[in-house]
């Protein structure tokens, strides 16, 4: 199981973007969470298979309609917590 943290930077609160994230999960079978940062980007832990996990970054990088995503911090993590479901907070 890959597990990563991304930050996501742009115009990416108030535009939907969180449920975008919840959504995608859903559909790659991903678990962890997303959650607004204070500084306006989106932070997001994403968990699953590999390749599932690479498409998932793919549909980030692009965003609901309203949204203008700038760029992507991918880190590889070692997170302990082991998700059952997606969450938005």
């Amino acid at each position: 199981m890959k597990s990563v943290k991304i930050i996501v930077s742009g115009l990416v609160q108030g535009v939907g973007y969180r449920y975008f994230c919840f959504k995608k999960a859903n559909e790659y079978n991903i678990k962890g969470y997303t959650k607004n940062l204070y500084n306006g980007d989106v932070e997001v832990l994403a968990q699953g298979e590999e390749g599932l996990v690479k498409d998932f970054i793919k549909e980030l990088n692009t965003g609901p309609a309203y949204a203008s995503v700038k760029s992507l911090n991918i880190v590889e993590t070692e997170d302990e917590n082991e998700y059952r479901e997606f969450s938005i907070y």
